[in-house]
């Protein structure tokens, strides 16, 4: 076989991003899913997180969000960003969406992940023509396969962020390749800091497998074949660690305050890793199967037989075989023990897919195939060997109930297809047979695992309604009623997402990240609040106590924006005393916040008449009711807690709250003329100019406030400073001492963002420094000190 590897390596790369393309849009157009068809790819995060996420970050390039990079003032009553951003939008493929409409967010993700996946394949292939020789189709075929994989069509289609990891993986070991051969001291450290901000999550793991692959490429390669003798192992080891070291730290000013930003989030769920059974997990090697607790492990036939055949390959070196095929084995394995599985995962089970590093055993398989192919196709021993592999393997998957008819089929009908074209002759149109068939295996078994699991997701997953026209009729309603900073305006209820303020726009409580803030959600907790996901996810409360004290002047209810009662500006001034100790009633909470009592106590287990009717029943599932008025609670505790909610004005003395499933709950009786008696005495004292910033907020108190506690109506989040006046929580919200100077400058400053500049600062250098001509510019100082005029 010819060597084909001084041949462009662009037309590789292309072809093989046009072929991953393809399989991914002809297989979503099989499925008759978004934007092919009828059927919506609206599902747990993807429609809860990133599509939300994706439309806050076009009103941050486009100027129109409230906040900025540092400060969100739209969610959860103003959170955090920066950590926000570097876990969903540090891609630099991101700001691609301001190319898009707004109300066509829906279609920016999915052009991104479509084009992320794109990438991947010309990545892989472009890092395969670099390590060693063979066919330019082979090379396009092969890095489509990676990036075709069951992980990447199963699972990154609706992680978009993850997708980033599948380009981080052939980069990073491309670094490697830099770092073995001495080359590129600049570069390598820069693609390394573009692959850990681009997804620092999928970053690690493609850095622990680009380091496997490199410790697998020092002990097979010899350093001896060029002119003068490599580098020592040990000294390639220590470049590639300084090169990572280096890279890391150019991303520290975002990676900093992720990780700091973790530490303050509310806990998610925590649980043990439990093994998947031995046939599941062969089973997902083939096409067209599906499970969200199994490896997405599916390559295409032609890269598992490849690999296989090393084993038989005497014109292969030993040491090369056993390694390759080894490291594959070794990936397999280590995803199904307990201590491993701890460690690709930075030493924590995710709570979801306990198999989010089968990216990595993709590429080492990919990789692995190449091998062989570098070294000549097989003889007909070795692919018989390579054959009787597979099959043993797709044996062993018969037993599993996640293999499919189709999955069978199609692997089948894969083997005997590579295996025929790797018996054609190498030459003329033999070996264009040889490309159609290899080819077309490649996009038939990908088309057809895209499609399959575009509809099992559908049915298993929790799904959301995809954006439409009554979606862009509440945005634009919102909108119109929006006041900010004067009051907010509450996306409300139902829901269409977890970060209905990011989609829709105005400024609520509602918000859902891995940032979401301890201190928010115990705060909203004990005010009545609701949430999902174990308190992650943080729903809008529709209450008039609680509107009144986060200033919500407006909301969407029962299909259209209502002003609600006059609510409190932004900054207020309470009485000297010490802060709110909130209690088991949120009731009393509320009233503790808003310092009066606004609830009368039920009488005879109904509330007085005239007065709004307020449920509190955090573990009901189902339908409460109160006479003719009913609302939908979902509770049950520790994943799900119901809102507090009303059930109307209380008409008559005999009418009683039926609560749902005979569980238990609190009635509070809010009595609308406390309320604005309260409220209005508070307005007495409140700010009289107040003007947020994108990382901070301003305001002017009116004369006389010296003493008391000024309450901003932001959750105290780590971070706050204002000036030198020290920060206090005042039941949970951002609260300091009134000082005389009449004024409140506060700036919001994510923990860990000095840390991390620095330590940019310091990677920075060490980049740079040995760049610089140290010596030459010594000697050109001392010549000229040297031959200096005497005065």
């Amino acid at each position: 076989m010819p060597n084909t590897k001084r041949s462009s390596p662009s037309l590789s790369a292309l072809l093989a991003a046009l072929l991953a393309a393809v399989a991914v849009c002809g297989g979503d157009a099989v499925a008759r899913v978004f934007p092919f068809g009828p059927r919506h790819r609206a599902v747990n995060d993807l429609a809860n997180q990133f599509v939300p996420f994706h439309a806050h970050l076009w009103d941050l390039l486009r100027g129109r969000a409230d906040g900025g990079l540092l400060l969100d003032w739209r969610a959860g009553w103003g959170t955090s960003f920066l950590p926000d951003y570097g876990t969903y939008l540090s891609s630099p493929f991101a700001p691609l969406v301001a190319l898009f409409p707004r109300g066509d967010v829906e279609y920016a993700v999915y052009a991104l992940t479509v084009l992320k996946t794109a990438v991947a394949a010309a990545a892989m292939t472009f890092l395969l023509r670099r390590l060693g020789p063979g066919a330019w189709w082979w090379a396009a075929v092969l890095g489509a396969s990676y990036a075709l994989c069951g992980w990447s069509l199963a699972e990154g289609t609706y992680n978009p962020m993850w997708m980033d990891g599948l380009i981080a993986f052939p980069l990073l070991c491309l670094v490697g390749e830099w770092v073995r051969e001495g080359r590129r001291p600049l570069l390598g450290p820069l693609v390394v800091a573009v692959c850990w901000l681009a997804n620092f999550y999928t970053a690690y793991m493609a850095t622990l497998g680009a380091a496997l692959v490199l410790l697998v490429r020092l002990a097979t390669t010899d350093p001896s074949r060029g002119r003068e003798p490599g580098p020592a192992p040990a000294r390639v080891l220590l470049r590639a660690v300084v090169t990572t070291g280096v890279g890391i730290g150019l991303a520290a000013p975002v990676l900093v305050p992720v990780f700091l930003g973790s530490r303050y989030a509310h806990p998610g769920m925590v649980r043990e890793f439990a093994p998947a059974a031995g046939t599941d997990v062969l089973a997902r090697l083939l096409p067209a199967t599906y499970g969200f607790a199994t490896p997405a492990a599916f390559v295409c036939t032609a890269v598992p037989l490849l690999a296989a055949t090393l084993l038989f390959r005497r014109d292969v070196p030993g040491r090369e075989r056993w390694l390759w095929v080894g490291l594959c084995a070794a990936v397999a394995l280590s995803m199904q023990w307990g201590p491993t599985h701890l460690l690709w995962h930075v030493f924590a089970t995710p709570n979801g897919s306990p198999y989010r590093q089968t990216f990595v055993l993709s590429g080492v398989l990919v990789i692995t195939a190449w091998t062989a192919v570098s070294h000549g196709l097989p003889d007909r021993r070795a692919l018989l060997g390579g054959v009787g592999v597979v099959l043993a393997l797709a044996a062993g998957a018969l037993p599993s109930p996640v293999v499919t008819r189709w999955a069978l089929l199609l692997a089948g009908a894969g083997t005997v297809a590579v295996a025929g074209a790797l018996l054609l002759p190498r030459r003329g149109r033999y070996g264009i047979l040889a490309a159609l068939l290899v080819t077309g295996t490649l996009l038939g078994q990908a088309a057809a695992t895209t499609a399959y699991a575009d509809r099992e997701r559908s049915t298993r997953l929790d799904d959301y309604p995809p954006w439409g026209a009554e979606h862009a009729r509440r945005a634009a309603a919102l909108a119109a009623a929006d006041g900010w900073p004067a009051y907010r305006t509450d996306p409300g209820l139902p829901r269409v997402a977890g970060n209905d303020p990011l989609l829709l726009g105005g400024q609520g409580a509602a918000y859902y990240s891995s940032h979401t803030p301890a201190v928010l959600t115990e705060t909203l907790t004990a005010l009545g609040g609701g949430w999902t996901s174990r308190g992650r996810n943080l729903l809008s409360l529709d209450n008039p106590v609680t509107d009144a004290l986060f200033g919500v002047g407006a909301r969407w209810r029962d299909g259209s924006v209502v002003r609600t009662g006059p609510p409190l500006p932004l900054v207020t001034v309470r009485p000297p005393g010490p802060p709110p100790a909130y209690g088991p009633s949120p009731f009393r909470n509320q009233e503790l916040l808003l310092g009066a009592r606004v609830y009368e106590a039920p009488r005879a287990g109904a509330c007085p008449v005239g007065t709004e009717v307020f449920l509190w029943a955090p573990d009901a599932s189902g339908r409460a009711r109160l006479g003719a008025r009913t609302a939908d609670l979902l509770g049950g505790r520790p994943k799900r807690s119901a809102a507090m909610t009303s059930l109307g004005v209380q008409r008559t003395t005999d009418a009683r709250v039926d609560v749902p499933g005979g569980a238990t709950g609190e009635i509070g009786c809010l009595n609308h003329a406390r309320l604005r008696e309260a409220v209005a005495a508070l307005r007495a004292e409140a700010a009289t100019a107040i003007r947020p910033t994108p990382d901070g907020i301003r305001a002017t108190l009116p004369p006389g406030t010296e003493r008391g506690t000024v309450v901003i109506a932001a959750p105290h989040i780590a971070g706050w400073q204002c000036g030198d006046t020290p920060t206090a929580s005042y039941g949970g919200l951002l609260a300091l001492p009134a000082t005389r100077t009449g004024t409140v400058d506060c700036v919001f400053r994510p923990p860990g963002l000095w840390p991390g500049l620095a330590l940019g600062a310091a990677a920075l250098v060490a980049l740079v420094a040995p760049a610089v001509p140290v010596a030459p510019l010594l000697r050109r100082t001392a010549a000229i000190r040297r031959f200096r005029p005497r005065p």
